[in-house]
């Protein structure tokens, strides 16, 4: 069987890699995401430590719905910077449109994957533009992040939006109730 007769197999540690990989390429590390995190999440949660957040992103980060959206918003972005889009949309993604779209809905296929909560945390966060997301906004560093900034704002709003649900859980578990689980890290603790 010769590789154009193979049928097509995606490695999705591969892609797991890759989402990892463009992350740093373009500039941003997780626990810069996790600093987000802390600032969402630190006021309902003051013994949140940063170790915990950057758990949770990086969980966030092991969702193939996220990976996808990740490597989809690098990918136009950096086409955009090579000038290789059609017109019009490649002036609307170089200038970030305010009614250019787009990056947002791709945002939200990240926090739809964690409920309302990771809604209204994306909302807060990327109108405060804090850290990491205020360099990614920068349009004088020559480089286009129209969809990342966004992308980085959804990844830490589902992280906050995680650890929300679990600490619901663990308050759950501590009045002896049995809280619904949703990983399967949990399920995996569970049964050891």
């Amino acid at each position: 069987m010769t590789l154009d007769n193979m049928p097509y197999s995606l490695n999705s540690r591969k892609v797991a890699e890759a989402t990892n990989e463009w992350l740093e390429k373009r500039g941003v590390k997780v626990e810069e995401i996790a600093e987000l995190v802390m600032l969402l999440q630190s006021k309902y949660y003051p013994e949140l430590t940063m170790e915990e957040c950057i758990h949770n992103v990086k969980q966030v980060l092991k969702k193939r719905e996220v990976q996808n959206a990740v490597i989809t918003g690098i990918q136009l972005d950096i086409l955009a910077e090579e000038g290789k889009l059609i017109s019009p949309l490649q002036d609307m993604i170089k200038h970030d449109e305010g009614l250019y779209g787009v990056d947002e809905v791709l945002a939200f296929s990240i926090v739809n994957v964690y409920g309302s909560i990771g809604f209204t945390n994306y909302g807060y966060i990327d109108k405060l533009k804090p850290g990491i997301l205020e360099k990614l906004n920068d349009k004088n560093d020559g480089h286009i992040h129209t969809f990342l900034d966004d992308i980085v704002g959804a990844v830490a709003a589902s992280a906050s939006s995680r650890i929300a649900h679990r600490k619901q859980a663990e308050r759950e578990e501590e009045l002896g109730g049995y809280p619904v689980r949703d990983d399967m890290e949990e399920i995996m603790e569970i049964e050891k």
